[in-house]
């Protein structure tokens, strides 16, 4: 048996990692978190809003055979993370925040790195405002911007990303929806189409279909209610933000270059990384050129 073992963990080295999970309390959430690996610590902080981290498991296993500690966890709301009550008050950005600081020093963590992946990117700028001492380095993958003002192109860019008959359908589908039907196949069928919009290599699309029927609309809806609210807008607010970013962009993703450029003005020690032939997710449509830029940015 110990044979077979080692000859399995041989040809699967990317296999080889700890991972541990618990819950803490945060103020009014039940937080769950994970960890993968051991190392220097990244929080990766996944996209939605209204999503859990599930589908983020694979990029924090790859960094932790790289020899970093990745650490995951459901934001308020979602997944495993439960709230008594969801409404305005329960599900805020400052909230959010709070649960990340609570979690940065429940773990004993003193600085770390931070990557922030779309929606999570947004989150990570707002943290960086309320708590820059705790950052090691920023990395923004295809991040939502220091502003909102990247919602003004993402319908079209989406729309741009899909076939006339993928938008016919996605269209259909969203109309069922918005006339009441709650039913599990129209949900799906959503997903099934709007996922064609995320993926350069469209033969990716239904491992992101699976998520995108995973969205709990509710907490999605607060949190943008919230950042408008708040007016987000944190361009001017990295002047003095000395620490190194990574911001890694694919040229055919729903999220412009444009906000990539925005972010990189906005951090003084930043660097932009262009992804060809990539859309929503680096690691799906750029592995090598994703991971590699990551793993340099990490070690210089």
């Amino acid at each position: 048996m110990m044979k077979q073992l080692l000859v399995y963990l041989l040809f699967f080295p990317s296999l080889i990692f700890s991972q541990t999970s618990d819950n803490i309390q945060s103020n009014d959430s039940n937080l769950y978190y994970q960890i993968f690996g051991s190392g220097k610590p990244i929080l990766i902080i996944n996209g939605g809003p209204g999503m859990n981290s599930e589908g983020f498991g694979y990029l924090a296993k790859e960094l932790a055979n790289r020899n970093y500690q990745c650490i995951l966890y459901d934001q308020r709301g979602t997944g495993k993370s439960t709230l008594k009550e969801v409404n305005a008050k329960t599900v805020t950005m400052d909230a959010m925040v709070k649960d990340i600081e609570n979690l940065r020093q429940h773990l004993k963590i003193e600085k770390w790195t931070i990557l922030g992946h779309s929606f999570g990117g947004i989150l990570a700028s707002y943290y960086s405002t309320k708590h820059p001492e705790t950052i090691d380095k920023l990395i923004f993958s295809s991040s939502g911007g220091v502003s909102m003002n990247f919602t003004t192109t993402i319908q079209e860019r989406l729309e741009n990303n899909l076939t006339k008959n993928q938008l016919d359908s996605l269209t259909y589908y969203r109309r069922k929806i918005a006339n009441g039907d709650t039913s599990v196949e129209t949900a799906t069928q959503r997903a099934k189409y709007l996922a064609y919009a995320y993926v350069y290599d469209k033969s990716k699309a239904p491992i992101i279909a699976e998520r995108l029927t995973q969205v709990k609309m509710n907490i999605n809806a607060l949190v943008f209610n919230n950042l408008v609210a708040i007016k987000y807008n944190c361009t001017d607010s990295f002047t003095n933000f000395k620490q190194p970013v990574l911001i890694l962009q694919g040229k055919n993703d729903i999220i412009s270059v444009e906000t990539a450029l925005e972010i990189e003005t906005a951090f003084p020690n930043s660097k932009l990384v262009l992804m060809e032939n990539c859309g929503h997710y680096g690691w799906l449509d750029a592995y090598e050129l994703y991971f590699n830029s990551i793993v340099n940015f990490l070690n210089t």
